[in-house]
Formats: structure tokens, C-alpha cells, sequence
């Protein structure tokens, strides 16, 4: 992403994880942040870049910002395990940096398939009464994927013209939440063209 993104390996359930670290200049990080990417079957990676420009926006805000290619894409081993495993990953990914930056708040967020990721996480994290300070979906995985319940804070940005994930569906999940969605006009599910509002929306709201 920049020249100073840091390229490490974990060993995880399926084998060794490619991940990647991005941090603020200047000061010490505030927070950690975790950033999920688009289904691995259909060519998503870390590299995405929905994924890369949320990355930058929260190395921005002053997260020490992480990603993981998940199992089964370029140097990740293992095979894609439908969210189960990639949230296991996840998790790891988080001890990891939370050994590294200890006793910071916790921010999640992915793109399309990594919002399931993400909602699995949140899930866990508050199980074990550490919930994450706030969520960004980009591209929600709501109907294609289950869901859980978010917090009314979080930041949901959908494409106006996506045709991956119907627009409806984010509504139809958000609604019962009364959850706000965020719609960018003309936006494709990859954001082509528009991924400027990403950045933009998420610092202004965060």
C-alpha cells in the first residue's frame, strides 16, 4: 500500500497467513484496526482496493492498521472455510496486534464477504466482553451471507448500482436495526470511480 507496509506471516489453522501492517506517521497509534476483504473465490485479496483505501483511511485517523489475505489466496495457505476459519484468523490477527499494541480500542471493518467476517468477529469480541469500539461495512454482505445485529453506530456504505448485493437486501437487514445506510449515486459494488466518498464519509463520521 505505501512503502513502509510491513509484510509478516502468522501460522493459523490452515497454515501460514500472509498479513500486512500500515501505521500512522508522527505520533503513536490511538487504536488498532482490522480490515476484512471480499470473498476469496471470486479474486478478492488484501490488495482489493475498497480494501486498501479503507486501510488508509483509518492509518489517517492514527490506527496501526492490519490486514490478512485469507486461506487459500496468493502466499495464504489453507482453503477457504465459508467464514468459519477466516474468523478464527481474524482473531489471531487481533492477538497479534494487540500484543503489539496493548490495551488500544479496536476498530473492524470490511468489504463485502469481510463484513461477514467482521460481524462473525464482533460477535466473539463481545462474548468475551471486549467489544470493538466501531464497525465500517463497505459493500454489506446482507443477504448473501447471515449477519449479525450491529451497533446503531456503525458506518454502513453501500453502491447505489450494486448489482452483487442489491441495495434492498442491505435495507431489508438494516431496517429492523434501524440502522442507517449510507448510498453513494452511481456506485457499483467495487466502488469504481467512487472511492474517494469511502474515505471521506468514514473520516468524517468516525
Amino acid at each position: 500500500m505505501n512503502a513502509q507496509t510491513n509484510y509478516f506471516f502468522l501460522t493459523g489453522g490452515g497454515g501460514q497467513l500472509q498479513c500486512a501492517l500500515d501505521l500512522p506517521t508522527g505520533p503513536a497509534p490511538i487504536g488498532i484496526a482490522l480490515v476484512a476483504h471480499p470473498h476469496p473465490l471470486y479474486g478478492g485479496s488484501m490488495d482489493n482496493k475498497v480494501v486498501q483505501t479503507l486501510a488508509r483511511t483509518f492509518v489517517g485517523l492514527g490506527y496501526a492498521t492490519a490486514r490478512m489475505n485469507f486461506r487459500g489466496v496468493e502466499k495464504s495457505e489453507g482453503i477457504h472455510d465459508n467464514g468459519v476459519g477466516e474468523t478464527e484468523d481474524m482473531l489471531m490477527l487481533l492477538a497479534h496486534m494487540q500484543k503489539l499494541y496493548p490495551n488500544m480500542p479496536v476498530a473492524l471493518a470490511g468489504f463485502s464477504f469481510g463484513t461477514f467476517v467482521q460481524s462473525r468477529l464482533q460477535l466473539v469480541l463481545e462474548a468475551k466482553h471486549c467489544p470493538p469500539q466501531r464497525l465500517v461495512f463497505v459493500g454489506c454482505a446482507a443477504g448473501k451471507w447471515e449477519l449479525s445485529k450491529v451497533p446503531s453506530d456503525t458506518i454502513v456504505i453501500h453502491g447505489e448500482l450494486d448489482q452483487t448485493i442489491p441495495l434492498t437486501d442491505v435495507f431489508d437487514w438494516a431496517r429492523p436495526q434501524d440502522l442507517a445506510v449510507l448510498v453513494i449515486p452511481g456506485a457499483d459494488h467495487f466502488f469504481h470511480r467512487k472511492l474517494h466518498h469511502i474515505k471521506r464519509l468514514v473520516t468524517a463520521l468516525w
